[in-house]
């Protein structure tokens, strides 16, 4: 108990156990447990020291966080029969031991009242609590089979990872992640030094020479070996938190797409100019990621599941080698990565791009088509969460908000997003079709505007509502990356690089708000920087009074930096001061 952090005490009965953990200060975790347990350590840390839930136990042990406390109390008041508790202490941890515990009795006791006790899987480890001398050699001889130590590496793995990252990163990083642990390194340290590592590898691409290519991809390579690092040392060390899943789903995203800005840099200082492609491949990269969030949150709590479609993968996943393929089929970030690292270094920034669009692109065809599928052969009922999930990833701003409490309501199973593709097609369609400066675009957008908020009028619960934050994502971004290459001005695609990035980050936050359980962006947030369709209506009027040689690029790039500036303080000011509940991301397939 002491190397998990707990100061020992003994209490012999259960009013002294009571009294012991009324002395424990308010603000830290205690723990009851059995003298006569036999375990493996390990088994105690994931029982004990998991930052995720209020309260957990394992066979002879049960703990109990802050907020959990008074449900520990009623529990042993509940179970006074029962004599004898054991509690720990210590910088942030309490422990007392009795010499008569039941602290099972406790868990049910708390798990009745309401309060669940969170109870881990633990496999080959032992944990157990023997009532005599042969189930006591019995504890100890499994205790002896099993090294612990291996068992905790393994588990520091992610279970279901791509194929690359599984046989060509995992086997060591693991190992590096202990390492980082015996030297008192934090997952959020790892993730800042990956976020570090990335960027140096993108100011080696920048520099357009053949050595910094070479030394680009290797470094990307190193930044991912980082990022697998940070998960299997949350993994292995228990050192969960919001924050964390937040900062390395987030650097992920930044690494990747400033890596797509070194690159664009580096190719014209050769004079070759592959903006329009990098931004082109950010848009597909943020517009696959939004697919796969927005029809993950449509189906996290859908009831009646019965999609012949997804009895079919089920089926496949029992066959070995289709799970590796159809997990490196969707280019997930390990293979990804890798690609654009060996191009990186062997070809030019022209063919990375290149190479990315056809791979992304397919590996879009094959999900989002399987997941039509999957919602056109599912009989399920979507809950009220489901579709404010997905009103809150639409962006929707006040345009949209007042369209669609005041404007005309088509009804139909798939009227969202047959409407919301409607105006996102008028809107590219004049995009590429109007001479730059046109003002038709400005009616397109509009006309857009009124779309997406006829799309958002009732609540988002059809069978294909997961769509829409996709088109409008697949709007936005595309209307500027149009704009930006039809306008011939210098910068203008830089700048729209930037803009978008800026709007991306806002996407991506939104979404791990979500995901955390803290809810959306606050309505003010999404005001301020006009919703999806009003930053849309906001460059095509731009696109229309600024067609003076550098102008356009001037204002998208104060645009840019007015959304980064607005976004970015309102998303670390809530992430360093949320309250949200210990969480650990275990990551996207993409």
């Amino acid at each position: 108990m002491r190397s998990l952090g707990f100061d020992v005490q003994v209490a012999a009965d259960v009013t002294e156990a009571a009294r012991l953990l009324g002395d424990v200060p308010a603000d830290r975790r205690v723990a009851l447990v059995d003298p006569r347990f036999v375990g493996h350590v390990h088994a105690l840390r994931l029982g004990l020291t998991d930052p995720r839930f209020p309260a957990a136990a394992v066979p002879g042990a049960l703990t109990a966080q802050p907020e959990a406390r008074s449900a520990l109390v009623r529990a042993l008041n509940t179970t006074a029969a029962a004599v004898g508790a054991g509690v720990p202490t210590g910088p942030g941890n309490t422990a007392t031991v009795t010499d008569r515990t039941v602290p099972g009795r406790l868990a049910v006791t708390m798990d009745a009242e309401g309060t669940p006790v969170q109870r881990p899987e633990l496999g080959s480890l032992v944990a157990a609590v023997p009532v005599d001398e042969p189930s006591r050699a019995a504890a100890q001889s499994g205790l002896a089979a099993v090294d612990d130590e291996a068992v905790r590496l393994r588990s520091a793995v992610k279970a279901h990872d791509g194929f690359f990252t599984t046989f060509f990163i995992s086997p060591y990083s693991r190992y590096i992640a202990r390492w980082c642990a015996r030297r008192g390194l934090t997952p959020n340290q790892v993730t800042t030094a990956s976020l570090l590592t990335a960027l140096i590898a993108a100011g080696s691409a920048a520099t357009g020479t053949r050595g910094g290519y070479i030394a680009a991809g290797l470094l990307l390579l190193f930044s991912f070996v980082l990022d697998c690092t940070d998960g299997q040392l949350a993994r292995y060390s228990l050192q969960y938190s919001t924050m964390g899943a937040w900062l390395d789903a987030t650097f992920d995203r930044a690494k990747e797409y400033a890596y797509y800005a070194g690159l664009a840099l580096g190719a014209a200082r050769g004079g070759d100019d592959v903006w329009a492609l990098a931004l082109g491949a950010m848009v597909l990269q943020a517009c696959r990621h939004v697919i796969d969030f927005s029809f993950n949150e449509a189906n996290h709590d859908a009831v009646a599941n019965s999609s012949p479609t997804a009895a079919l993968s089920d089926r496949l996943d029992s066959v070995g080698w289709t799970v590796w393929l159809r997990r490196m089929i969707v280019l997930p970030i390990g293979e990804r990565w890798a690609m654009i690292a060996v191009l990186t270094a062997v070809t030019t920034p022209r063919i990375v791009f290149y190479a990315l669009l056809i791979g992304c692109s397919f590996a879009a065809c094959y999900t989002t088509a399987g997941r039509l599928l999957r919602s056109l052969t599912r009989k399920a009922e979507r809950t009220n969460r489901a579709a404010r999930a997905l009103a809150d990833l639409t962006d929707s701003g006040p345009l949209a908000q007042i369209v669609a409490a005041r404007g005309p309501r088509i009804g139909g199973a798939w009227s969202a997003p047959v409407i919301a593709l409607v105006g996102a097609g008028a809107l590219i369609a004049a995009a590429l079709q109007q001479p730059f400066g046109s003002k038709q675009m400005i009616f397109a957008a509009v006309f857009y505007a009124i779309c997406s908020g006829m799309a958002v009028a009732h609540p988002l619960k059809g069978a294909l509502d997961w769509l829409v934050p996709p088109i409008f994502r697949a709007a936005e971004y595309c209307t500027i990356l149009v704009l930006a290459a039809r306008s011939d001005v210098p910068g203008a695609l830089p700048a729209a690089f930037g803009l978008v990035s800026a709007v991306a980050y806002h996407h991506y936050d939104t979404v791990y708000r979500i995901r955390g359980g803290t809810g959306a962006p606050p309505q003010w947030l999404v005001r301020t920087i006009g919703g999806h369709e009003g930053r849309t209506l906001v460059v095509a009027v731009l696109a229309a009074v600024f067609t003076r040689h550098s102008a356009f690029t001037v204002a998208l790039t104060a645009l840019a930096a007015a959304v980064a500036l607005v976004v970015l303080v309102e998303s670390i000011r809530f992430w360093v001061s949320s309250g949200a509940p210990a969480v650990h991301d275990e990551g996207e397939p993409a």
